[in-house]
């Protein structure tokens, strides 16, 4: 069986759920080999073969941290090379979009990006795509070359299947070129202990019935409650109110969890553009025409500074 290489997003070699989403995915057309970057391979391969990869291709290199993405895409293409798959699955964050087109134009291959299901065609890999603000999905598959697919966070759920998981060492030659665009400082993230918005099984986004930033507190606590991330709409990031990297829309980060939970937004188009894929929709609205309730699977007509707080109380009580 062909060999497919999945990307491994990790943090000093704790993986992160949407790789077990590509090596799920990857089992579909072929054989998973994952390529895991940086520290913490050996501790990395436990987690890698328990979800199917039958080896994995470590490479460690200060370059790696040092620079741009320049040096990972040396290190895949090198994978590329030694395995040529009939794949490569990439998760669909800005890092790995960039990473993905790099490599498919050194390599000479089509791209498709954010997929949110991979199966196998009589011809090829074939990727499904929600398209035009979700309006649509598409199937599309590559025509030259294997395909570089990088797929959405939650696109699939993550199915262990042990495999041997044998860590071999990868042979990385850093270009000269790949050492142009230096990292100069770092500053860590302040850590809110709720997950990462784009993986997060359950988003609790609020919007511009809030009335203010001081009143996110509402959306937060039903958040907490669910064990969710906490989203936003463009109305209230560009008030002032929630930081811009909680920006759930077309022009801020594409989600499809679980659940999504939407208090006080009214559903424009951009901001729908970048939940509906979600795959049950909650919406709490004082206004009945509001066009979140066309595409919700469950709506509420009230105030959410009464329903939202009813809402939290009932899943704490449930949780005892």
């Amino acid at each position: 069986m062909a060999e497919v290489l999945v990307y491994v997003d990790h943090v000093d070699g704790a993986v992160r759920k949407p790789t077990l989403e590509l090596l799920t995915l990857a089992r579909r057309i072929g054989e998973p080999v994952a390529v895991h970057l940086g520290a913490g391979a050996e501790a990395a391969a436990a987690t890698l073969a328990e979800y199917g990869a039958v080896k994995v291709l470590a490479a460690d290199a200060p370059e790696f941290a040092d620079y741009l993405v320049a040096p990972k895409v040396d290190a895949l293409q090198a994978a590329y090379d030694a395995v040529s798959p009939a794949a490569v699955l990439l998760p669909s964050s800005p890092e790995g979009k960039e990473i993905a087109a790099r490599l498919a134009v050194r390599v000479g291959s089509g791209i498709i990006t954010d997929a949110v299901d991979v199966e196998a065609g009589d011809e090829g890999p074939v990727a499904t795509q929600s398209v035009f603000a979700a309006a649509f999905t598409t199937k599309s598959r590559v025509t030259k070359g294997a395909p570089v697919i990088t797929v959405k966070p939650n696109s699939a759920a993550p199915e262990a299947a042990p495999a041997a998981g044998t860590v071999e060492q990868l042979a990385v030659t850093i270009g000269e070129k790949s050492t142009g665009t230096k990292v100069v400082s770092r500053t860590p993230r302040e850590s809110t202990g709720r997950p990462e918005l784009t993986e997060a099984a359950i988003v609790v986004s609020g919007g511009r019935g809030l009335g203010g930033g001081e009143n996110f507190s509402i959306v937060e606590e039903l958040a907490d409650s669910l064990g969710a991330a906490v989203g936003a709409s463009r109305a209230a990031v560009d008030a002032g109110w929630y930081p811009h990297t909680h920006q759930v829309g077309q022009t801020g980060k594409s989600v499809s969890p679980q659940l999504y939970i939407a208090a006080g937004i009214s559903g424009a188009i951009q901001h729908r553009a970048g939940m509906q894929t979600s795959k049950t929709i909650v919406a709490v609205n004082k206004d009945a025409e509001a066009p979140i309730f066309d595409l919700v699977d469950y709506g509420v007509v009230g105030d959410l500074f009464q329903v939202v707080p009813q809402l939290t109380e009932e899943v704490k009580s449930r949780k005892g």
